[in-house]
């Protein structure tokens, strides 16, 4: 029976970490290919140096600016007599400043189709490659330092004609939120900066909270473009990168709850026209169609008169959503020439039927099909035309009160959108009542083959409702419908379709009347957030889409998202949705793997509670993995968070709780970011159970192996003689990391006194391990009985302690129990090795940073550990030395077996999504743990 429940423990614990580890899967590697091109220079990149003020050097050591340039362009400019338009690029998170390099040689390409009648000067700031996402403290330094660099940017172009009066910004990941932080700068002036351009930034919140210094600036920051919105007039774009980047998830790039929506815009890279594909962290700074985008909007802004980038905020969202949201296949106009002049040699064609088709080969001449539609517009509801030349005239018109011909008309070609493989133009009837034809301009092709089709449908009789399954389908069931009519397009609105732990795949099967490739394009719509994908395919064939959101939809948003398809007209077409339970495990890792640590940990607390409470109960410490199966139980948990999280919806508890100065608990957090959902707590707390569970497996058994060789190499292991808690020793050891921690890097005392704790634990265990030896020897002796062994051993030690003029040892216990105390001592400490490596690991991030930057200053200034390994040191060197016979009769050990369970509590409330509190929670239970002993 016993075996039975162990096999049901191992394969519930090991079901657990299989989806934790499906989940993992499915954000690393579950994603489209890369559909990026690689940007390459045509000329050897050269980076120049600009030389700082001797104080900005002293002051920013690892700080540096740089001029990007090529060939004889970087040669003319050695001598920084600079004329053309200033960009600054800033990296993120160890990122580099090199990687300017594929917008500065693309705007260097551009300005040389021009013959240089405009151009851009692109600088880069080198940031020493800091890891800034991981730690906050220099956060605030890189900002000054960027304000001082683009006065002294500016500076280079005074005197020149058309001199700049303001940069533009591109900041990629963590850049792009330093670039933000300017505004907040005292002495910073907004119109130094005209446009931002942010790719990859984590906008909203962090991607892990790991010290208090990044939630400060970020809360510094938000709260300063929340509360001025509509005083502040930067233009700002904000680029994510879609499923393949699993850095930094899209929904953190939105602007859209930070700033005024008419001043700035927040697109993922799917959506972007002629671009269409998702990037990785890394490849959104140098995606070829991404940064040809990117140049052609930063051209497009120039202001013929001062040529500078335009200080006109209207133009600048207008070419953004030209070249980032809806594209045209047009040239930007600032103000388009909507009436068009339809005169000419060109020959008119009636088109009398409601569905048209040419296919134009070799025309010698141009021609005007006009469609009637006086007629149709009792019956019709639109019309829709879709072209298969790309290229970027004018093609189809409005003629306003006209019999079959008119001279003039409204050029309806900025209503086209350009999608991969055709542009498409879709025009409802009752928007134009005056509209009397609509006419379709082939011209002369040339030799170039091309089609155009055109219909005219009801589009409720093209509309197809197609409700997703349910969450707990497991995609063991379907909903399916067919596509039986021969239109061109078709919507099918996909009902229940709005929160981010929903994830489906869509099967879309197509069979024709002929044989012969056909192109069909695919457009999920978001419609509250540009998040769209697009995905070309060919008829017939079958096509599997997945269907998953970077944004959920917000809760007063009546929207529905919508599946377009662009088809062939002599194809059926057959879609099926089933639910994708690996992806739904993506999502939650995706959208809460941050919060892992905390629950990991408020597991490891509950199991560690549970064996003190053993030690009142029974007098022993029950095993870490039977006790952790036993006490680590989410209903000792969440309800409580659940229960807090209700009562602060009420005013007077809220008031009682500020009171306190009780922060904000973390569930209210996810509510604002969209991102709390039913049972995901429950979900996070099964899910850390089981990596708990089999992380005490691996550390159990690394323990065992390591002391294993250290045995070999010290087989005198034996039980210590000094049985002091805090000896001389001990106490030059904490004193000496206290030290180190204060004066260098906190985290790198925490690390040590880690280790030395470890290798506590290794030497006891050896100890066990001989002890059992030997107690086999003596069992294997005739005539010889375990008091017997247990006086030759106590007459040996006496015998020793004579011989070296040392007191023998005091109340030598049998050998029996000695081993029982020193298990039950093990089981204790492994317990405390398992809970104290999650700090370590959520402590890492500064100690890395620390020894990168150890070449500028050998103390880490701020150091969110410091005041954490000043707890941490002395406790955990203590319990070191701890042992469990003197817990048993501390009258402080009913309340150290009671702290964990609360202390648990309190992880998940409040270190879920801000990690850098969870080790402050762990140290209490450890200090009193460590005061029992005392």
């Amino acid at each position: 029976m016993v075996s039975l429940a162990k096999a049901w423990t191992v394969t519930f614990y090991g079901a657990l970490a299989l989806m934790v580890a499906l989940g993992i899967w499915d954000v690393f590697f579950g994603y489209e290919e890369n559909k990026c091109s690689m940007s390459y220079m045509f000329e050897y990149p050269e980076y120049q140096k600009i030389s700082l003020p001797h104080k900005l050097t002293r002051q920013y050591p690892a700080y540096e600016l740089y001029l990007y340039g090529e060939g004889s362009y970087a040669q003319e400019n050695k001598n920084l007599l600079l004329s053309g338009i200033p960009v600054l690029f800033l990296p993120g998170n160890a990122g580099s400043y090199k990687q300017v390099r594929s917008l500065g040689s693309i705007a260097l390409r551009k300005a040389e189709d021009i013959d240089f009648k405009y151009h851009f000067d692109f600088f880069s700031v080198n940031f020493n490659e800091e890891l800034v996402a991981l730690y906050g403290g220099s956060l605030k330094k890189q900002t000054k330092f960027v304000h001082e660099c683009i006065k002294i940017i500016l500076k280079l172009y005074e005197g020149q004609d058309f001199a700049p009066k303001s940069v533009a910004i591109v900041g990629h990941s963590m850049g792009g939120l330093v670039a933000r932080a300017l505004l907040t700068l005292k002495n910073f002036k907004p119109e130094l900066v005209n446009l931002l351009v942010t790719q990859a930034t984590p906008h909203t919140a962090p991607v892990m909270s790991l010290d208090s210094y990044l939630n400060d600036f970020y809360k510094t920051v938000n709260n300063y473009w929340i509360l001025n919105a509509q005083d502040i007039k930067l233009s700002t774009l904000s680029i994510a990168g879609g499923f393949r980047d699993y850095q930094v998830r899209s929904g953190l790039s939105s602007l859209t709850k930070l700033s005024q929506q008419t001043q700035a815009l927040s697109v993922v890279s799917t959506a972007v026209p002629r671009t269409w594909a998702s990037t990785d962290h890394l490849s959104i700074v140098w995606c070829k169609q991404l940064q040809l985008a990117t140049i052609r909007a930063f051209f497009d802004l120039i202001d013929d008169d001062t040529k500078q980038i335009t200080m006109k905020p209207k133009k600048k969202m207008a070419v953004l959503n030209h070249h980032f949201i809806k594209y045209p296949a047009k040239p930007f106009e600032e103000i388009p020439n909507i009436v068009a002049d339809l005169t000419g040699t060109s020959k008119w064609v009636p088109v009398k039927v409601t569905k048209w088709t040419f296919m134009a080969f070799n025309e010698s001449y141009a021609m005007y099909f006009a469609f009637p539609l006086s007629n149709h517009r009792k019956t019709y509801t639109h019309i829709y035309c879709r072209n298969s030349m790309l290229d970027t005239q004018s093609w189809i018109y409005g003629c306003i009160n006209s019999v079959s011909m008119c001279t003039q008309g409204v050029d309806l070609s900025w209503k086209t959108e350009l999608l991969p493989t055709m542009k498409t133009f879709m025009l409802k009837l009752q928007d134009y009542p005056k509209l009397s034809h609509l006419v379709v301009y082939v011209p002369s092709t040339n030799g170039n083959k091309f089609v155009v089709d055109c219909e005219l449908f009801h589009i409720e009789l093209r509309t197809v409702q197609l409700p997703v399954t349910h969450l707990f389908s497991f995609g063991l069931t379907s909903r399916q419908i067919k596509l039986n009519s021969n239109g061109l397009f078709y919507t099918v609105p996909l009902m229940n379709f709005g929160q981010i732990y929903q994830a489906f795949k869509i099967d879309i099967k197509s069979k024709c009347a002929s044989t012969k490739e056909k192109n069909n394009v695919f457009r999920l719509h978001i419609p509250w957030s540009h998040e769209d994908m697009m995905i070309s395919s060919k008829a017939p064939t079958s096509t599997e889409i997945s269907l998953k959101l970077h944004v959920a939809q917000p809760e007063n948003d009546s929207h529905v998202a919508v599946f377009h398809m662009f088809t062939s007209s002599d194809c059926r077409y057959e879609i099926t949705v089933r639910t994708s339970f690996l992806q739904i495990l993506g999502q939650i890792i995706r959208f809460h793997g941050g919060a892992l640590p905390a629950y990991i940990m408020s597991s490891i607390l509950l199991t560690y509670g549970g064996q003190l409470q053993s030690l009142i109960s029974v007098g022993h410490c029950l095993d870490y993995t039977a006790m952790l199966d036993r006490e680590a139980k989410p209903y000792k948990v969440d309800p409580f968070v659940i229960i807090m999280k209700f009562m602060l919806g009420y005013n007077w508890f809220k008031e009682i709780w500020d009171s306190f100065f009780l922060p904000e608990l973390d569930a209210i957090f996810l509510n604002t970011q969209s991102m709390c959902f039913p049972l995901v707590s429950l979900v996070l707390f099964l899910f850390g159970t089981s990596i708990a569970y089999w992380g005490g497996i691996l550390s159990s058994l690394s323990v065992r192996l390591l002391s294993s060789l250290w045995l070999t190499l010290n087989r005198s292991s034996e039980i210590p003689n000094d049985s002091r808690l805090i000896t001389t020793r001990l106490l030059f050891l904490i004193m000496l990391l206290l030290i180190i921690g204060w004066t260098t890097c906190g985290a790198l005392a925490i690390l040590l006194i880690y280790l030395y704790y470890v290798f506590k634990i290794i030497n006891l265990y050896s100890n066990i391990t001989t002890l059992k030896n030997n107690s086999d020897v003596m069992q294997n002796i005739p005539g010889r009985n375990e008091n017997d062994s247990n006086s030759s051993i106590e007459e040996t030690e006496k015998n020793d302690g004579s011989q070296q003029n040392l007191p023998p040892k005091p109340n030598v216990l049998p050998i029996g129990l000695a081993i029982d105390n020193a298990e039950d001592n093990f089981k204790m400490h492994i317990t405390i090795v398992n809970l104290v490596i999650w700090i370590v690991f959520l402590s890492m991030p500064s100690l890395i940073y620390w020894l990168k930057n150890l070449r500028y200053y050998i103390r880490l200034n701020p150091d969110p550990c410091k005041h954490l390994s000043f707890f941490l040191v002395p406790t955990l060197g203590i319990l070191g030395n701890s042992d469990i016979v003197s817990i048993k009769s501390s009258k402080l050990l009913k309340t150290a077996a009671q702290f964990p369970l609360i202390v648990a509590i309190g992880v998940v409330a409040f270190g879920s999504t801000h990690l850098y509190r969870v080790p402050y929670f762990v140290v209490i239970p450890l200090l009193l743990h460590m005061l029992s002993n005392i």
